[in-house]
């Protein structure tokens, strides 16, 4: 159960909080924070600017990086416990709703609004927000936003004559007239579990699939997500052999060595398109997903938010820190050392736009974005293994997409009960 001290009414937790400046000494001057930070590329731009943090505000900071799965048994082990090891977490967005209803952060709701000015909250993308809402509650502010993008090598298509896909079937095109001479059209996951069901989710929301129907149930085997899943499962003719146990490093480095010629990705590192980290650096570029032809383009979304644990004792000193580390000045900082946007004016710059020239392709990804095409649900883990079991059993001609997506459904139906 959860402590009573956490029922405080909002109007004596604001006053608790109070209203530190934007800039200067904060008011919790002295006090020391401890943030639990996921291995992701924003990590190493959290650490890189504690120091000026500290010398801004007198707040020590101590910045701790953490494995995916480390951060998250970490993080519900101090939740459960009330052990106050860390007074912020990064967190997934998959996790927002399992969060919120156990209570283990703070609703930051109230203080979004009362400091909304300062916060300059207009600028910050709508899609951002589901980085860490539910329901009415906002259990964590926007931390770092991942656009699902097409990463294509533009060398290649400009010798072949050929435009980035924008529909399905181009890609599918595509793909096959690329497959030739020792190259591959395309790339995708494999490996089962997390790899191949993140990877077959993107293809799913392209061709209007859904996990969830509109009641919030789950709908594995429809007929769109079995259409879906059969074409994942063709692309594999176009894509490198081994490509059926590959996870995303794998799918990176065939893509940044030239192997393959597209691969569908999350905007988190992009080192593909960054000078001298692959043979293909300088030949590559971005778009957007393809969609199914007449469908209004709607592209994967995803990312990561910065949460308040709510046992921490340093409550007003960690609400000072994500107001810092929100501001437009320390947003392009933050970005320059390998975070990513979350603000409009970040995105069109003009000098962050000339370092970074595919931040248009961000904005449109970002302004029709999809934060639920992964469930921000308790029960998304679930979910994701069973489709992760039914794409790789397909893929490796085991079972026939209706079949192991009927077992899929079948599997997490209990859940919803």
């Amino acid at each position: 159960m959860r402590h009573l001290r956490h029922f405080v009414p909002v109007l004596v937790l604001l006053a608790v909080l109070g209203t530190a400046a934007a800039q200067g000494q904060s008011q919790y001057a002295g006090a020391t924070l401890n943030v639990s930070v996921e291995s992701d590329q924003y990590s190493a731009a959290m650490q890189a600017l504690a120091p000026d943090f500290t010398k801004e505000t007198g707040i020590k900071l101590n910045v701790s990086i953490l494995g995916y799965s480390e951060i998250y048994q970490r993080a519900i082990a101090d939740f459960v416990g009330h052990t106050d090891q860390a007074d912020l977490y990064t967190t997934d967005i998959v996790w927002s709703c399992e969060f919120a209803q156990n209570h283990y952060t703070e609703d930051l709701t109230s203080l979004i609004k009362r400091d909304a000015a300062e916060l300059k909250t207009d600028d910050i993308l709508p899609v951002m927000w589901t980085l860490g809402s539910c329901d009415n509650e906002q259990i964590a502010f926007p931390l770092v936003g991942y656009a699902g993008v097409l990463a294509y090598n533009k060398a290649a298509f400009d010798a072949a004559g050929l435009q980035p896909p924008t529909t399905v079937k181009q890609l599918v095109s595509d793909a096959a007239a690329f497959t030739k001479n020792g190259k591959y059209g395309i790339v995708m996951n494999g490996a089962r579990g997390s790899p191949s069901a993140q990877d077959y989710m993107f293809y799913m929301l392209m061709t209007g699939g859904s996990l969830l129907d509109a009641n919030g149930k789950p709908q594995l085997n429809s007929a769109a997500n079995v259409a879906a899943l059969k074409l994942y499962a063709s692309l594999f003719q176009y894509a490198p052999p081994g490509a059926v146990s590959y996870s995303w490093g794998d799918r990176v480095t065939s893509f940044g060595n030239g192997n393959a010629m597209m691969m569908m990705d999350f905007s988190a590192g992009l080192d593909y398109l960054k000078p001298g980290k692959f043979p293909v650096s300088g030949k590559a570029a971005i778009t957007t997903p393809p969609v199914t032809e007449g469908m209004k383009p709607v592209y994967p979304f995803g990312g990561w938010g910065i949460a308040i644990n709510a046992d921490s004792r340093q409550k007003g000193a960690a609400w000072d820190y994500i107001k810092w580390l929100s501001r437009p000045d320390i947003r392009k900082r933050f970005v320059e050392l390998g975070g990513q946007p979350i603000r409009t004016s970040t995105l069109t710059d003009p000098a962050m736009v000339k370092a970074y020239p595919y931040f248009p392709v961000l904005l449109k990804a970002f302004q029709n974005g999809n934060g639920d095409f992964r469930p921000r649900i308790p029960e998304y883990p679930q979910i994701e293994n069973a489709v992760g079991l039914a794409v790789n059993l397909v893929i490796n001609n085991q079972e026939t997409a209706q079949a192991a997506l009927d077992a899929a459904q079948t599997s997490v139906e209990p859940l919803f009960k």
